[in-house]
């Protein structure tokens, strides 16, 4: 069934779903809300603080008035209760001023702001007292959106779809469903989307949180199963000219760094496979771990491949490493495979691969096409391995006979639960940064220091850095005061002098428009970059000196600490500016813990330990695990109670043959295919 089947769906329509990654009706009943409005009990005007987001109820003292502002014509009320007295505006809609009558009472629903001193609601949804009454202590779902396609469109178009589909496979086996107390699956759809109060939603969301981390647990211990320790035909001698290389570099590499190193070393040369896990911070030294590792396969005679994200930092690996051989003298050949080398360079490129003329080989996920032939790959590293499906990872692997594997991560993940997720795994851990950083210096403000951060950012500019501004979104979203790329951008501009040059990224943007904004970043031609989280992992931006985070509240701690791993890559001073528009007590003490602490295992701990199961407003942790709605800090206790169903469907029935293990058989299969597990 398509999308054009549904009401009010045409082709127009359709392709702004398409926009969203929505092509099918089934892909819509998937599209889950990011977060929920809560139409709690209205709160009387003396309580509400400045940056909560509720209901008041109150009696209109005079007629509405309508203001020209700046040419925008302005409607503004005030209302007052028992308690107080508040001001709302409304921007363009001037037809308010038939409804809003003095002596008439409304509930309205919005943010609470301040103007000079008065308590304001800007834009407040408008209810009479009984319609308002009906929705108290409901949720209303709130979708991410695009220009053109509200909210409101998108919930009538779910609505149908779970009126119109087919009842859902429940892929679970029943015996689990029943003993976990875990909903049905047509259950947690419906109320995933629209719960009927906060029980409803915990429950649904349980349900899908579930659903994937069992997935992923399953698809773990298959892993396990397979990477037992083995034999390796690689049995690699240590090279003293890697010692040599350690004695002689400009830097003096941490105590973690060199731990990390002398393990990597071990395992090469220990006669069985080695297949480790290099954990550390952000900035932490990990890629010259790896290189060292690359080196000494290379040393022994070997083929080493090194796999990155995008484009931009295969080619940051690649100029680096090349420098290190030329430096040092060494004859080995480096040599760099993505997408956008032209066919006569692939074709070369090829041919010094399969006869062994390239000795490291770095690149995108390019390294694993068909038409790569290597002629003795021994080891294969993984940089920030949750951007590559498992089957990539295997595709490569089964290019070498066997080969060695290091997968590097920046996901701050506490102990109790890396021992879960890891299981199959050595790891190494780098903690500290290296010497030659200065410690990012962190400051949390409200919205009234926008301009003084503005003020900052240009102070920097001028002495020739560079600054990154995050927003939530990349449009805007009718139900969501929060900030947006697409807007930013227009706004900035208009604040900074014309000679500043600012840009946008956002993840909506084509791959290879998305990389030539990065390398003009790269190269000091953009001064400002206006973008979503899809900076969180990626190049490195020495010059950039300033990370400012707008709605920092709506972030996950860890996301939020990933983020500001993108500054303090250099000997300049760095500086992360944490926007609260909240300003609530929670998002305060959490945004806290970001400004007292640069140590992200720390901040891990601590987020897990104040945001609790089921916290709705919590933005998932992305990293490693990139989980539709579950999350592992949140979802811990169901995480084990996945982990231990997992191995018991496994362990009675290895190869899911039962025929009560059919639609899980077809669904892992699946999930195996496109998964981004480690």
């Amino acid at each position: 069934m398509t999308l054009t089947d549904l009401k009010g769906i045409g082709p127009k329509t359709e392709k702004l779903f398409n926009k969203l990654g929505i092509f099918t009706v089934k892909d819509l009943l998937y599209y889950f809300p990011h977060t929920y409005l809560c139409y709690r009990k209205p709160s009387p005007i003396g309580s509400l603080t400045e940056g909560e987001t509720g209901a008041v109820k109150g009696m209109l003292e005079k007629d509405a008035s309508i203001i020209n502002l700046h040419g925008l014509r302005m409607t503004t009320a005030y209302i007052r209760d028992l308690s107080g007295k508040m001001r709302l505006t409304w921007f363009n809609a001037p037809f308010l001023k038939n409804t809003l009558r003095a002596g008439s009472a409304f509930v309205f629903f919005g943010k609470v702001g301040d103007y000079k001193g008065q308590k304001t609601l800007n834009q407040p949804k408008i209810f009479s007292v009984d319609e308002y009454s009906k929705k108290e202590d409901t949720l209303e779902p709130v979708y991410g959106q695009t220009k053109g396609l509200s909210n409101s469109l998108i919930q009538k178009a779910i609505k149908q779809a779970m009126e119109v589909s087919e009842a859902q496979k429940d892929f679970i086996p029943g015996n689990i469903l029943y003993n976990r107390e875990l909903m049905s699956m047509n259950e947690a759809i419906g109320h995933i989307h629209f719960p009927v109060n906060m029980e409803d939603y915990k429950k649904a969301r349980e349900r899908h949180a579930y659903n994937e981390l069992f997935l992923f647990s399953m698809a773990l211990v298959k892993k396990k199963q397979n990477t037992d320790e083995k034999k390796s035909g690689y049995i690699l001698k240590r090279d003293e000219r890697i010692d040599s290389f350690i004695t002689g570099l400009p830097f003096k590499l941490t105590d973690g760094q060199a731990a990390a190193v002398e393990d990597i070393r071990t395992d090469l040369s220990s006669g069985f496979i080695m297949n480790r896990l290099l954990q550390g911070d952000v900035g932490s030294g990990k890629t010259i771990v790896s290189f060292i590792a690359a080196l000494e396969t290379a040393f022994n005679g070997h083929q080493a491949a090194i796999m990155a994200p995008t484009e931009i930092l295969a080619s940051q690996h690649y100029e680096k490493l090349k420098k290190i051989v030329s430096d040092n003298a060494y004859d080995l050949k480096i040599v760099l495979v993505t997408g956008s080398l032209k066919a006569s360079e692939k074709k070369a490129v090829y041919k010094e691969i399969e006869s062994h003329e390239a000795d490291i080989i770095i690149g995108t996920h390019a390294l694993f096409q068909d038409n790569v032939i290597y002629d003795d790959l021994a080891l294969v590293v993984t940089d920030e391995q949750h951007r590559f499906g498992v089957n990539q990872r295997k595709t490569l692997g089964e290019k070498g006979h066997s080969p060695h594997t290091l997968v590097m991560s920046a996901t701050p993940i506490p102990r109790t639960l890396a021992m879960l997720l890891y299981a199959d795994m050595k790891v190494s851990l780098i903690k500290g940064l290296p010497s030659n950083r200065l410690p990012i210096k962190n400051a949390v403000v409200n919205e009234s220091y926008r301009e003084k951060s503005y003020k900052f950012i240009y102070d920097e500019i001028k002495k020739g850095r560079q600054a990154y501004i995050i927003c939530p979104m990349v449009e805007e979203n009718d139900m969501l005061d929060l900030e947006n790329v697409t807007d930013y951008l227009l706004k900035i501009r208009k604040v900074f002098p014309s000679d500043v040059r600012i840009e946008k990224l956002h993840g909506k943007m084509k791959p290879k428009e998305k990389d030539e904004i990065m390398n003009r970043f790269l190269h000091k031609e953009i001064d400002i970059l206006v973008s979503t989280t899809v900076v969180e992992v990626g190049v490195d931006v020495p010059n950039s000196t300033v990370m400012m985070v707008e709605n920092a509240e709506r972030f996950g701690l860890a996301q939020l600490h990933q983020l500001r791993g993108r500054v303090g890559r250099s000997g300049h001073q760095s500086y992360c500016i944490f926007v609260d528009s909240s300003n609530s007590d929670k998002s305060k003490e959490r945004l806290h813990i970001l400004a007292t602490s640069n140590d992200g295992f720390h901040i891990a701990e601590e987020d897990l330990k104040l945001r609790g199961p089921g916290d709705i407003f919590g933005i998932r942790q992305s990293g490693a695990l990139d989980f539709t709605i579950a999350d592992i800090y949140q979802d811990k206790e169901l995480l084990r109670k996945a982990s231990e169903d997992a191995l018991y469907v496994l362990r009675s029935d290895p190869e899911l043959n039962n025929e009560d293990h059919h639609d899980l058989k077809e669904r892992l299969n699946r999930y195996l295919e496109e998964s981004c597990i480690l």
